[in-house]
């Protein structure tokens, strides 16, 4: 078992871990994918506990559990293993004529010392991926758990702590103290996900020391069904992506716009599906997650507790348990949308529903476009022209098409959001990509060197330049 870091100095782990980075270890692609099979192999073992601690932290089901955060892990690492030789191999790229004769690469620089600040709603998944892309970028890490998910927080604390040493990762535990504490330090690139308020800060901090800077947030994402919808699969679908975690999910659908000539439908059908997943009484389901905390409990449960007409008739749902901090799938219906619940992004088992005029997708467009842009989009349809229109005309992290929240899990395309929703992405390759430096190396020749770059400059000479350039 490896020895932790106990009241140490945030700057002393740095400099460690920076001291680490410079014998040059980190840089041996080799030596990466060793790494790499360490935390499998770890993660394997640790398979049971680390359900447990989800368990307790937001009363996941072990299935729920293994699909969003312990699988989808596994599955990430074996395409970074398959990949990894190839990605950080140089590339030979074309040179232009000007610089004849000449050769031109890219290499993939590691950044260094990283930081890893990463949410509560899946505190194993979101610390994890990116640390995935920090080890195969060649870079030491600092892991940041979420205060708000204490057991696997201490779960990812010890499992970190026996497989690595703190020179190479470690993790670092506490409230915001602690992250005021390390976002005063250096750091050499820093990837935090969570929410917009808190983005800000870690990006004002950032910008104190020009430290390049990933951000995954959120925002509300919206799940579009028109007139030519399969609507019985599509509101199976999102029951599915909405109550997934109920609904803390940064992905989640966050409110429906639905053509008003098959609303009731689709309102009738999601009652079902979510008795048909969680039965008739949902908050007594062993399978439905809890919300995090009373905090957020509280926040959720103003939104549903009829002070506010604005926020829509509920049709369905509204129950909670206090003790179990859970709160029953709820539909609300044509809140104004200037309410609280459509103001800000909702993270819960509430789900509003807007209409708009049949065949009317400029309304659509015009209501998505004058928000901030989101980190997903669902669009349900069998028109291929409308797919195309929304696809092409609005602004948004990523999505799917008659689908919800699995654009999320693959390593073959990039994940992030856009403008309020976040900059930068990771999965797959572009976890390399993002914790690495393109370096541009130019080497030219020494047996010929071609006069007419150097002065004295004249007409003949800009002549023959204007041929080549």
């Amino acid at each position: 078992m490896k020895v932790e870091n106990k009241k140490v100095s945030s700057e002393q782990i740095i400099q460690t871990q920076r001291d680490f980075f410079n014998t040059g270890i980190t840089r041996d692609v080799e030596y990466r994918k060793q790494q790499l099979r360490i935390l499998k192999k770890a993660i394997i073992n640790q398979e049971d506990a680390i359900c447990k601690a989800l368990k307790q932290d937001l009363h996941k089901s072990t299935f729920e559990s293994y699909a969003t955060e312990i699988g989808i892990i596994l599955e990430e690492i074996d395409f970074t293993l398959k990949h990894l030789s190839s990605w950080a191999r140089p590339k030979r790229v074309k040179s232009p004529l000007a610089q004849w004769p000449s050769k031109s690469y890219q290499y993939h620089d590691p950044y260094g010392v990283v930081l890893i600040m990463a949410p509560w709603n899946y505190p194993f998944h979101l610390t994890i991926a990116p640390l995935i892309g920090a080890i195969c970028g060649g870079n030491c890490a600092i892991l940041k758990p979420s205060n708000y998910s204490p057991a696997t927080s201490a779960l990812i604390r010890t499992l970190i702590a026996k497989i690595f040493s703190p020179k190479f990762v470690t993790v670092v535990e506490g409230g915001r103290e602690a992250n005021q504490d390390l976002l005063k330090q250096k750091f050499d690139y820093i990837f935090f996900t969570g929410g917009v308020t808190v983005g800000k800060l870690v990006m004002h901090s950032a910008a104190e020391n020009l430290t390049p800077i990933s951000l995954e947030l959120g925002g509300k994402s919206p799940c579009i069904i028109d007139n030519t919808a399969s609507v019985k699969l599509a509101a199976k679908r999102i029951v599915w992506g909405k109550f997934l975690n109920a609904g803390q999910t940064c992905i989640a659908p966050d409110y429906i716009l639905v053509d008003a000539s098959v609303k009731e439908e689709l309102i009738n059908e999601m009652k079902y599906y979510i008795t048909e997943s969680f039965g008739s009484d949902p908050i007594h389901c062993e399978q439905f997650t809890s919300i995090i905390s009373e905090k957020h409990f509280d926040r959720l449960h103003a939104l549903i507790d009829g002070s506010d007409p604005a926020n829509g008739q509920i049709v369905y749902g509204a129950k909670t348990d206090n003790l179990t901090r859970r709160i029953e799938p709820t539909i609300l219906d044509e809140p104004n949308p200037d309410s609280p619940v459509m103001n800000n992004e909702i993270f819960g088992p509430i789900m509003p529903i807007i209409s708009y005029p049949t065949g009317n997708l400029d309304f659509v467009i015009d209501f998505v476009s004058n928000r901030p842009h989101p980190l997903a989009l669902y669009f349900f349809t069998n028109n291929k022209q409308n797919k195309k229109r929304i696809i092409s005309t609005l602004q948004y992290g990523g999505g799917c098409i008659n689908d919800t929240i699995i654009h999320l899990a693959t390593s073959l395309m990039p994940f992030g959001g856009v403008g309020n929703s976040g900059m930068g992405s990771y999965h797959g390759k572009q976890s390399f990509t993002t914790f690495t430096h393109t370096k541009s190396v130019l080497a030219k020749s020494n047996k010929i060197d071609i006069p007419i770059r150097y002065p004295p400059y004249t007409d003949k000479k800009l002549k023959i330049l204007k041929k080549f350039m």
